[in-house]
């Protein structure tokens, strides 16, 4: 019998079989390019925005509580360095943190001379707070006294310092269709001051690759919270996925779907620049700025909404040398 009639028989045959489909596939993924790599800055607006840390507005209470030294914020020298790297990168939108509020709904406490003397550095941009906390522990939006108060407090802020541009709300997890959600934007809408911003921290739309409704919103819930907003900012990460490719592709369509699902509202296409290896939903090989902005540039390629603004970086104190210098490269508008 010649080798040929002997592979010809199980369980040569089947093996043979499996082989050859296995080599397709690995023959389309190496051939498939998903995402577009650009570097003329065609997608940059400058008008970006940037997830930034508690130090920048904090109060005395959380410096003590995390042993961190004041003097690496609340200094001009510190505020006109941070400014500077911002500018330079188009970046208009600030986001300081000042997460988790309190289980009564009050928000955490601020700094009110380190608020001003950031206005100061930060004269020309739009400065939210980032606001709000952990669903069902710190955050209770399904209580009426805890919306109540986060309302109070949160306007109380603004109020005080009235050169703050708005707040930006971000409570996690927020399952798709959850009703209490939109209550507490609708309140928050109806107190704030004129004039002032309510922005987002928005959900992505489902995947099959991440199947988990409390962190993703379906095309309806995500049109019900755009319509009560300013401005939003879709979370396109956190999707647990280990290949860079799947990973662009799923850029491209969420970019896509969110801009098509946002009513209009200014829109900041949230990219991640963190760590968090070893979690399970995010994998920062695959989950970088390169890969998210591929995907991006891929989808914007086909059009450039008017309500498009630009991406957000998640986050500021994650940020290497070596993440600026791609956010240069691949996507910033030349100098």
């Amino acid at each position: 019998m010649t080798l040929w009639q002997r592979l010809k028989r199980p369980p040569w045959r089947t093996l043979l079989l499996l082989a050859a489909i296995l080599g397709i596939f690995g023959f389309g993924y190496l051939c498939w390019t998903p995402g577009e790599r650009i570097t003329d800055g065609r997608h940059d607006l400058r008008r970006n925005g940037i997830w930034l840390q508690h130090g920048w507005m904090g109060d005395d209470g959380w410096f003590k509580e995390t042993e961190r030294d004041a003097s690496n914020f609340r200094d001009a020298g510190k505020i006109a360095a941070l400014r500077g790297k911002l500018e330079r990168h188009g970046i208009r939108d600030v986001f300081p943190h000042l997460c988790p509020c309190e289980y009564d709904g009050a928000i955490a406490a601020v700094d009110d001379a380190q608020t001003e003397r950031f206005l100061d550095g930060f004269e020309g941009f739009r400065v939210m707070p980032w606001v709000g906390g952990v669903k069902d522990d710190s955050a209770d939006p399904s209580s009426p006294k805890w919306r109540a108060r986060f309302v109070e407090t949160s306007v109380g802020l603004l109020i005080r310092h009235p050169r703050l541009a708005g707040l930006h709300v971000n409570i996690e997890p927020m399952p798709d269709g959850e009703p209490s959600f939109l209550l507490l934007l609708e309140e928050l809408r109806k107190a704030m001051p004129p004039g002032k911003i309510l922005s987002i921290a928005a959900y992505p739309p489902p995947t099959r690759w991440h199947p988990f409704p409390e962190v993703h919103w379906g095309e309806s819930y995500f049109r019900e919270v755009a319509k009560r907003v300013d401005q939003i900012v879709p979370m396109l990460y956190d999707t647990g996925l280990t290949w860079e490719k799947p990973y662009r592709k799923l850029m491209v369509d969420w970019t896509h779907e969110v801009l098509a699902w946002s009513e209009g509202r200014e829109v900041l296409l949230g990219v991640p620049a963190y760590d968090d290896a070893g979690t399970g939903y995010h994998d920062p090989r695959v989950e970088d700025l390169e890969n998210a902005l591929r995907g991006i540039h891929a989808a914007l390629e086909d059009g450039v909404p008017a309500h498009y603004a630009g991406i957000s970086v998640y986050s500021e104190w994650e940020m290497s040398e070596e993440d600026w210098k791609v956010l240069g490269e691949a996507f910033n508008a030349p100098p």
